[in-house]
C-alpha cells in the first residue's frame, strides 16, 4: 500500500527570456498563458502552497487572481533550482519542508506525478527526489534531447545522461533498432522535490564538470556526493513546451475531439 502524500509546496520557476521560445511563460495554449496552466496543475495536485518564482512583471500580472503566490527573483540565476533557493530564503520555509520544482513549461503535468515526487522524497532520507518512465523505443534512447536515468537497486539515481544508457554492449553490436528486454531503460522526467534546507545548500555548490558537459543541473548534486531518490511516475508526463512546434502540438492536443 503506498504511503500517504505528505504536505508539500510547489514552486514554479518561470523565466521570461527563452532563446528557443521567446516569452515562453506567457505564450497562450488555447487562450490560456502557459504559466497559468502550470499553476493550475499544481493547485490540482493539492499543494499546500503554490509559488511562481519569476523575474518579469508581465508574468506577475498574468497570474493575478489565480490563487497562487508570485515571488520576484533576480534575473541572473543559472538554473531553476537556484531561482527557487532565493524563493525559499525569501519565505523562510522550514528546512524540512518539501518543495516540488514544477517546470514552467509543463502545462499538462499530471497531478498524480506531482504528488508522487513529493512522496518519494518523504519516503527517503535523500535531500532530493525525481521521477522517470520506461523507454521502449530505440530512437528515444539514442536521442540526445531525451535524458536517460540509471538507478541503483535501492531506487536511487546512479547517473543521468544524454547518451544512451545503459549500454547493451552485445545487443547494440548487432542491432541498435530494437531494445533488449532484460534492461531497465528509463527516461528522466524533469520534476524534482527537495527539502527546503537543501535548496540553500544546492545554491552554494560549485558547478561541476559533468553538469556543464551534459548541461544537466542534477549532476551537480551527484558530483558533490548527495543522493537523489528516483521513482517511476504513476502517470505519463506529456512532453514539455520548448519550441513553436511543441506549442502547435499542444494546441492540437487540446482541440482534439473528446
Amino acid at each position: 500500500m503506498p504511503s500517504a502524500v505528505p504536505n508539500f509546496i510547489v514552486a514554479i520557476p518561470a523565466r521570461y527570456g527563452s532563446t528557443r521560445l521567446p516569452g515562453k511563460p506567457l505564450r497562450a495554449i488555447a487562450g490560456v498563458p502557459m504559466v497559468v496552466r502550470v499553476a493550475q496543475r499544481a493547485l490540482l495536485a493539492g499543494a499546500s502552497q503554490v509559488v511562481v518564482a519569476t523575474d518579469d512583471q508581465r508574468i506577475v500580472d498574468a497570474l493575478s487572481g489565480q490563487g497562487v503566490t508570485v515571488c520576484m527573483t533576480r534575473s541572473d540565476h543559472a538554473s531553476g533550482s537556484d531561482r527557487l533557493a532565493e524563493c525559499a530564503a525569501h519565505y523562510g520555509w522550514p528546512a524540512d519542508a518539501i518543495v516540488v520544482n514544477l517546470q514552467g513549461d509543463e502545462p499538462f503535468a499530471p497531478a498524480a506525478g506531482i504528488r508522487e515526487v513529493a512522496r518519494a522524497l518523504a519516503d527517503d532520507d535523500a535531500p532530493m527526489a525525481t521521477l522517470a518512465t520506461p523507454i521502449s523505443d530505440a530512437h528515444e534512447l539514442f536521442d540526445p534531447n531525451v535524458v536517460k536515468l540509471v538507478r541503483a537497486s535501492n531506487g536511487r539515481a546512479l547517473y543521468f545522461s544524454r547518451a544512451p544508457l545503459p549500454w547493451a554492449r552485445d545487443a547494440f553490436a548487432t542491432n541498435r533498432d530494437v531494445l533488449p528486454n532484460d534492461l531497465p531503460f528509463l527516461r528522466h522526467i524533469g520534476i524534482y522535490a527537495y527539502r527546503a534546507g537543501f535548496l540553500q545548500e544546492y545554491a552554494s555548490l560549485v558547478r561541476t564538470p559533468l553538469e556543464q558537459a551534459e548541461s544537466l543541473e542534477q549532476l551537480r548534486v551527484l558530483e558533490h556526493g548527495y543522493p537523489i531518490a528516483a521513482r517511476l511516475t504513476p502517470e505519463p508526463f506529456p512532453p514539455g513546451i520548448d519550441t513553436e512546434t511543441d506549442l502547435q502540438r499542444a494546441e492540437a492536443w487540446l482541440s482534439r475531439p473528446s
